[in-house]
């Protein structure tokens, strides 16, 4: 049944990118990261030649993304560029909806692309990064120091003023979920939103990340939509998650976290403000030491959120089913994480896959053994993602007599004799565990233990068993006499 269910997707998917590619973009009305990389394509196809710098300064021509903060970095864009693309009624459409980014006042997020991997960026900050690159790459005299400007120093620091000025209710984020995740219209927040929702730092970390690399290229690439392939899709069910190349969407907080640190970051936002006021011709807002203060506090959340913490695709995104009855808050912090393999179904390597693995288990779970909901707290697929169960709050049903003092954490797939891939493992006791920690949902000293150590059961297998073994805060129990 999950077999099925897969390959319908996949044939949606796939044909939803072939007719993109073949036909006029705006028709299908769809905000998939394949169809914005296939107009993209359908723009090179129609001026061949055509440099990639040349391509993305015209796509934000075309939109009309330009202010002095922009021009301040990136220079004027003239409206008689002669390296201009030829571009249709419908391409221009296409390109300004899928450029100008807006929160309605309906919690609707538009100017945001669904990845294959299952998460969703926004498209300006990620090509005024790439812009910035090819600038450098193509011997400009403009400097690389824009890139983090350009991509999220500004609206950081806009966010939290606004949040300690109680204009918004969020410092940061939040993430929300589509309507469809085959083919993609409206992507709804979770909550309130800040200066810069969780999509806009997605964007803003590729900008830096691509950017930052192709600014390094000795030679650039030939076409801006090769360069975004490589980095959107992948093929992790031939390659696996170990052997991916470094420079995917998938490692996005890996790639992040090598390039920038809290003192990098709070040096970006502060700077980014003076010039943001000295071009509108304003003052500071607050006193220098308050500022510093609240970019300070604003940029050690930002780092737990997003370098710290593993990125974990919500339920809703998955498509879960509700919660069947009421659940049980837990009491935090928890004293344990508890370690398990699903042992069914096989490894999943995609978000489609891992998504209906969620779904499958979730239907599992309530409709076989009558619980309320899917049993695990978090679910590790081999696709780099972490995948959302009943979380952080909620009391699980994943280790028999002990669900109320830890999480459960699940790999999917069968362990007995392989383990999953290093990432997979590297996720789960090294970010989401570091996470719980600094987030106040795990003690400092909290135990690791395998299913196996409280419950009769093979679980989680005798590969990952004996791997878990090693890590620091496993803890064996002592036998009974």
């Amino acid at each position: 049944m999950v077999g099925m269910e897969l390959t319908a997707e996949l044939f949606m998917t796939l044909s939803m990118v072939c007719f993109c590619v073949g036909s006029k973009v705006s028709v299908l009305s769809s905000w998939h990261m394949d169809i914005f990389i296939g107009a993209v394509q359908q723009t090179e196809d129609s001026n061949p030649g055509l440099e990639p710098l040349a391509v993305v300064r015209s796509l934000r021509r075309t939109a009309r993304y330009e202010d002095a903060f922009v021009r301040h970095f990136l220079g004027e864009i003239s409206s008689t560029d002669e390296e201009a693309p030829v571009l249709d009624y419908e391409l221009s459409e296409f390109f300004a909806r899928a450029i100008h980014h807006r929160v309605t006042d309906s919690g609707k997020e538009e100017g945001v692309f669904l990845t294959p991997d299952g998460t969703t960026v926004a498209i300006a900050p990620l090509l005024l990064g790439i812009e910035a690159g090819l600038l450098v790459a193509s011997g400009s005299s403009v400097p690389l120091f824009g890139l983090y400007p350009l991509t999220l120093a500004k609206n950081l620091g806009l966010s939290f003023l606004h949040f300690y000025s109680s204009l918004t209710s969020e410092n940061l984020g939040p993430d929300g979920c589509w309507d469809n995740v085959t083919s993609p219209r409206v992507f709804t927040l979770s909550g309130p939103p800040s200066l810069v929702t969780d999509a806009w730092i997605n964007g803003g970390m590729d900008g830096v990340i691509l950017g930052s690399h192709l600014s390094g290229l000795a030679q650039h690439p030939l076409r801006l939509s090769s360069a975004l392939k490589k980095y959107y899709r992948h093929h992790l069910e031939e390659l696996g998650l170990d052997a991916a190349p470094r420079f995917i969407s998938v490692l996005r907080r890996e790639n992040f976290r090598e390039l920038v640190n809290a003192s990098l970051l709070q040096t970006q936002v502060l700077g980014s403000l003076n010039v943001y006021w000295r071009l509108r011709a304003e003052t500071e807002v607050v006193q220098e030491t308050a500022l510093e203060k609240m970019v300070r506090e604003g940029v050690q959340e930002f780092i737990h959120r997003y370098i710290e913490c593993p990125a974990i695709i919500p339920r809703c995104q998955w498509r879960a089913k509700p919660y069947r009855g009421t659940p049980t808050r837990l009491d935090l912090p928890l004293t344990s994480m508890f370690i398990h393999h699903t042992y069914h179904p096989k490894p999943c390597h995609t978000f489609q896959q891992c998504a209906a693995c969620m779904r499958a288990m979730q239907s599992f779970h309530q409709d076989v053994r009558g619980w309320d909901d899917i049993g695990y707290s978090f679910v590790a697929g081999s696709d780099g993602y972490l995948y959302e169960g009943r979380g952080w709050q909620w009391r699980g049903a994943h280790t028999r007599g002990h669900n109320s003092r830890g999480y459960g954490v699940a790999f999917v797939g069968n362990y007995t004799a392989t383990l999953p891939a290093q990432r997979s493992l590297e996720l789960v006791w090294g970010r989401l565990a570091s996470c719980g920690v600094s987030g106040g949902r795990l003690v400092g000293n909290f135990t690791m233990y395998g299913h196996r150590q409280l419950v009769n059961t093979t679980c989680p297998g005798d590969a990952l068993y004996a791997e878990i073994k090693g890590w620091q805060h496993f803890r064996e129990i002592p036998s009974k006499q």
